[in-house]
């Protein structure tokens, strides 16, 4: 049978989402973003409530407690490759496992047993409780739940408002950083009513968090251990092996280090308004950002002593492993890859990355990308780049095999897809086991960029020659 080829991308792209792809080049208007998933688009986002899980869950010494079905707790349960140096309690996925009969007749009571069982049982530093989209429908009061919770036991027991319904993934973001800042808020009282809030708040060293880094594989211990050699203190890393006294007291630290945006900026917000805490935004990934990560921090601070220490860092990481990078570049030149990921400012990292290993990008979105971070990247990618927001299964595959590209790089809901159609995939998203931050980790990135890429495997892959009509069989 003769194999059709593959139809112009636009005539796969809903009309509704037309405006959210662009194509540097050929296209003038600007990207439509911060939208609603289109119905029937299978968009790849998660809902509110895994957005809000994926920023709390690396918090070890903590409760976990999901308020609804259990199927919200089975779909996130262990969703990050987050690890823990002590306590591994977010390891554990907790449900109240909502049945019809309590949906009926609702389930505050249910709530308030497991509670005070999970508590009792665990000792837990705080406990977080995730409203899920029937909790919401049927009306159950988490909040006074947890107050009473709270009274009675003496820890945290932070209500997380994140029923699904109620907006995109990127309002799961918000809705965790306002439970992040009520843990601060309850530390910050208690200290003001003992009169201990200004010695609280006094620093021998430069201190930073740092925001918007869950430790996947080990990666805050590497970054930690880079502002230690500066010299500078981290008070709370939220939230990678995060722990709930560090974050409590992160109102005392004298900069906000946020590398994830758009799941911590708001939070970065909120600490700047009330305790006037700078923020500045950084990357670890590529040898460039973290390089510019150290500086602006050291910069900061304004000592040429950290500024001096920065840079011997730098100069004596980026001379054991260049070396290394050029010569997978020397393979790995000419290659072309696609780019799909949550937030778009990681994008712009591994554009650089990719572009450092010689490749080129010829497709990258992200989920949560606003206006500014779309024009951004039409600014440094290349004439018939394809940049999109918010994409789905069918749109991407398209893409792929339209520009005939060689790796994917995207989470786990794209690993299925690319391996389909024949296209080399690395993972850059929460399941991954290898550290991709920092210096070492671009070691890693290219290493697993070459492996993937260059895999002999793909010599029988006949991707070019599957047909319209399979494809979307193979993709919905």
């Amino acid at each position: 049978m003769r194999k059709a080829e593959v139809q112009v991308h636009t005539q796969k792209i809903l009309e509704d989402r037309k405006e959210q792809v662009f194509t540097k080049g050929e296209d003038s208007f600007s990207m439509k973003c911060d939208q609603k998933s289109l119905a029937g688009a299978v968009s790849q986002r998660a809902c509110v409530f895994c957005g809000s899980r994926v920023v709390l869950y690396p918090i070890a010494d903590a409760v976990h407690l999901i308020h609804g079905p259990i199927g919200c707790a089975a779909y996130t349960w262990d969703i990050r490759g987050s690890v823990s140096s002590g306590p591994e309690l977010h390891r554990l996925s907790f449900s109240t496992d909502l049945k019809e009969r309590n949906i009926i007749y609702g389930a505050e009571d249910k709530l308030y047993e497991a509670l005070n069982t999970l508590i009792t049982q665990y000792e837990p530093k705080a406990a977080f409780i995730y409203a899920t989209c029937i909790v919401g429908i049927i009306g159950d009061d988490v909040d006074a739940v947890c107050r009473r919770v709270e009274s009675e036991r003496g820890i945290p027991v932070v209500p997380v408002h994140s029923e699904g319904f109620k907006g995109t993934k990127k309002d799961g973001y918000k809705a965790a950083c306002e439970a992040l800042f009520s843990l601060m808020e309850r530390h910050r009282n208690m200290a003001e009513a003992k009169g201990t809030l200004e010695l609280a708040k006094k620093a021998s060293r430069p201190s930073i968090n740092i925001m918007g880094e869950f430790n996947l594989a080990g990666e805050a211990w590497m970054i930690q251990e880079y502002y230690k050699t500066m010299g500078i203190d981290i008070v709370s890393v939220m939230t990678g092996d995060g722990r709930v006294n560090d974050i409590s007291r992160a109102y005392t630290a004298s900069l906000n280090v946020v590398q994830c945006s758009g799941s911590m900026v708001s939070l970065a917000e909120m600490m700047k308004r009330e305790y006037g805490i700078p923020y500045i935004r950084v990357s670890y990934f590529g040898i460039e950002d973290t390089a510019q990560a150290l500086y602006d921090v050291a910069e900061f601070f304004g000592s040429g002593t950290y500024m001096e220490r920065a840079e011997d860092l730098v100069h004596r990481e980026i001379g054991e492993i260049y070396p290394r990078i050029r010569a997978y570049k020397a393979k790995l030149k000419g290659k072309k890859a696609a780019i799909y990921v949550g937030g778009a400012f990681k994008a712009f990292s591994l554009i650089k990355a990719l572009h450092m290993l010689g490749m080129e990008i010829a497709v990258v979105g992200s989920q949560t990308g606003n206006a500014q971070d779309y024009k951004e990247l039409q600014d440094v990618c290349e004439p018939g780049t394809v940049i999109v927001d918010d994409s789905n299964p069918l749109e991407l595959s398209t893409f792929i095999l339209e520009k005939d590209v060689d790796l994917f790089i995207g989470g786990v809901k794209e690993r299925p897809m690319a391996l389909k159609l024949g296209v080399a995939f690395c993972d850059h998203n929460h399941e991954r086991k290898i550290p991709l931050a920092g210096f070492e980790g671009m070691v890693n990135f290219a290493d697993e960029v070459y492996s993937s890429a260059m895999s002999p495997v793909w010599k029988f892959a006949k991707r070019n020659s599957v047909p319209v009509r399979e494809l979307e069989e193979v993709v919905v």
